[in-house]
């Protein structure tokens, strides 16, 4: 079957990655903000509705995947309203296009919409209580894109990196080199996922979606398996450069504080993804050793 899938948000690390790793019968377009902003209506209405003349010339079936987000969680305290545009305002407007073109949308999520007080990884279904702007306004767009109307699915993920744009493997890399010692929070963990294991769980979620198969639950949780601290990634980090993992300090959340509140503990459980019949992701380890392959 050959798919049509539209990507607001294409120029971010998740949206790079799906294009790059879609198959020959996946046609993929993936415009930037600049191109595509999902705030402005008249923009999302119109590459909707080219995305589903595309495909009907093309003789496929369209898919959205939105990776469009405002993703500075700090800057987000300060500047709410530009990030619920983006985060929520934009979902709504994206999913209420999808509906009138009947065309399915996936929008992914994250972590930070959970209070991060949890012992056991959270499910699909745990209670929401975001600590931060950011946070709450993922979970508007969440909820605006569950009650749109549209054929849609919410995935959550959590800790990204990949090889464009900046992320927290590339600025711990940085770091390394200019650096004797670093101290990194020990008392947050979590699931950290390479953009290009995540794209190729979508893309294959996507191609279910379009055949009409789309998983009876709408909210899934995608990373790659297991946990770590943030310390404890570093190090792992380290050791990928050939560097000495002893060089990073484990140190608190108190220790360093930020503007924006973190999640202690936001590891989501992969059981939601497996049920559907999706590709589990390999673990973090794994995936952490091909990205620097």
């Amino acid at each position: 079957m050959r798919l049509t899938v539209l990507v607001p948000g294409g120029s971010g690390q998740l949206g790079r990655d799906l294009a790059a790793l879609a198959s020959p019968s996946v046609d993929v377009v993936a415009p930037g903000s600049a191109e595509l902003d999902v705030t402005m209506t008249g923009q999302v209405l119109a590459a909707v509705g080219a995305l589903a003349e595309r495909a009907r010339e093309a003789g496929s079936k369209p898919v959205v995947v939105n990776a469009a987000a405002y993703t500075a969680v700090d800057k987000a305290e300060t500047d709410e309203e530009r990030a619920f545009a983006v985060n929520a305002d934009g979902p709504r407007v994206l999913a209420a296009a999808c509906a009138s073109r009947r065309v399915p949308l996936i929008h992914v999520s994250t972590d930070y919409v959970f209070p991060g007080d949890a012992s056991s990884p959270y499910e699909p279904g745990d209670e929401l209580g975001p600590k931060s702007a950011y946070g709450r306004t993922k979970a508007a767009g969440e909820a605006a894109v569950l009650g749109s109307g549209a054929a849609s699915w919410v995935v959550r993920t959590a800790w990204l990196y990949g090889r464009s744009g900046s992320n927290f493997v590339k600025t711990m890399v940085s770091l390394e080199s200019s650096r004797p010692t670093l101290s990194v929070v020990d008392d947050q963990v979590g699931g950290p996922t390479w953009t290009a294991d995540l794209a190729a769980g979508l893309l294959e979620l996507a191609a279910r979606v379009a055949a009409g198969e789309g998983p009876a639950q709408r909210v899934l949780h995608c990373t790659n398996a297991g946990a770590v601290s943030w310390c404890g990634f570093t190090r792992a980090i380290f050791e990928h450069v050939g560097a000495d993992p002893e060089r990073v300090q484990p140190c608190t959340t108190a220790e360093f504080p930020r503007p924006a509140a973190r999640p202690a503990y936001s590891v989501l459980s992969p059981v939601s993804w497996r049920e559907a019949g999706l590709t589990p992701l390999r673990s973090w380890e794994e995936a952490l050793t091909a990205y620097f392959a």
